[in-house]
């Protein structure tokens, strides 16, 4: 019993204690709480390219001036309309939009919710909005100039891959371009159609990238509903366009809806050792290829695959196209504010999750019907 009495009096000595002078207990030293994330951390956001340079468009080479261009009334009936008379006619802008994150990796399944877009500055109202799911026409461009003569078997083959990749339902046109143009495939989704098509394609002489760039994108793509893209395989040197130039094809572009696709296939090498009476292109040429079909994928949210550094090579860099395809979602949205034709106006696209790539366009060129 004096043990017992003896443990409860240390036992009350401590309770006490523990209160204090002022009979409240003394608050042990808290957690720290984290602090919180600031909130440009917790979304990411597309990227703004900075203004585009024009250029002058280089004068032909002595030997080139004489050179014949025809065009396939076929593909551009409307060759001889004035050009200003071809614009976007819809108020809806879409906006191609691929999302990756730190690895590189595509992220699926997000849902419109997930996405914001800001018109200088100005949040938009998404009033559009298409995941993978939805079915995308493809219009494929395939240079197939004398620089090309070596590689054209494994040309046809990439492009064959490349359809291969893409699901069922999407739809591939086929067009070669040299000096001129022509249509190997019209838009279809049958897969015999497309592959006799690529198989027709074959070398001629001249190299008309503006032209035919400027022609996809004013004729082609319009008229083309839902999702859209062009895939473009070249070395990126022009040297018989009429038409358009390095600027003009770039600026219809940007007003245009889809996204460019470059592959771009070095030839440099190929090009010194070609046949007598054919003058090749210098390095300098070959510079402003590389840089034309940059922009051209940044300005129109794009990307620009070197056959040269893919895994795979050419036959990888068709596939990997055919891969981001398949996994791009689309938003549109009607401008809260109308714009004056000619007018550029940026973009934004923001998602609700951190540390994601977002590739998409950043402006866009307002057009005459806009």
């Amino acid at each position: 019993m004096k043990y017992l009495l003896s443990g409860i009096a240390i036992v009350t000595f401590f309770a006490i204690a523990g209160f204090g002078q002022s009979g409240r207990r003394i608050a042990s030293t808290p957690t720290p709480t984290p602090a919180p994330r600031p909130v440009e951390d917790q979304f990411s956001d597309s990227k703004v390219l900075p203004q585009r340079m024009r250029i002058t468009k280089p004068k032909f080479k002595d030997s080139e001036k004489n050179t014949t261009v025809t065009s396939n009334k076929e593909a551009d009936p409307d060759a001889d309309t004035d050009d200003d008379t071809i614009r976007v006619e819809t108020n809806l802008v879409t906006i191609p939009v691929s999302v990756l994150d730190r690895n590189g990796l595509y992220v699926p399944t997000l849902s419109k919710e997930s996405f914001r877009i800001f018109e200088n500055g100005k949040e938009q109202q998404i009033e559009f909005f298409a995941d993978a799911e939805v079915p995308i026409s493809v219009i494929l461009l395939l240079d197939m100039s004398y620089s090309s003569e070596r590689k054209v078997d494994l040309i046809k083959q990439a492009a064959i891959a490349f359809v291969d990749r893409l699901n069922a339902q999407d739809r591939v046109c086929v067009i070669q371009f040299t000096g001129s143009y022509r249509t190997l495939a019209e838009m279809t989704t049958n897969r015999e159609e497309i592959y006799r098509g690529i198989r027709k394609a074959d070398i001629g002489s001249g190299t008309s990238i503006y032209d035919t760039v400027e022609l996809s994108v004013r004729k082609l793509i319009p008229p083309i509903e839902g999702r859209k893209a062009i895939v473009l395989f070249t070395d990126g040197v022009d040297t018989t366009s009429r038409r358009s130039n390095y600027d003009r094809s770039i600026d219809y572009a940007e007003e245009s809806e889809a996204p460019v696709f470059p592959i771009y296939f070095n030839t440099f090498m190929d090009q010194q050792n070609m046949r007598i009476g054919v003058q090749p292109n210098t390095r300098g040429e070959y510079a402003l290829g590389r840089k034309y079909l940059k922009e051209l994928a940044d300005y129109t949210g794009g990307t620009v695959y070197d056959s040269a550094s893919t895994p795979g090579g050419l036959v990888g860099a068709f596939e990997a196209i055919a891969d981001e395809l398949r996994k791009q979602y689309v938003i549109g949205y009607i401008p809260q504010e109308k714009g004056t034709p000619g007018e550029r106006r940026s973009i934004k696209v923001r998602i609700n999750r951190p540390n994601l790539v977002i590739r998409a366009r950043d402006s866009y060129i307002v057009g005459k019907t806009k």
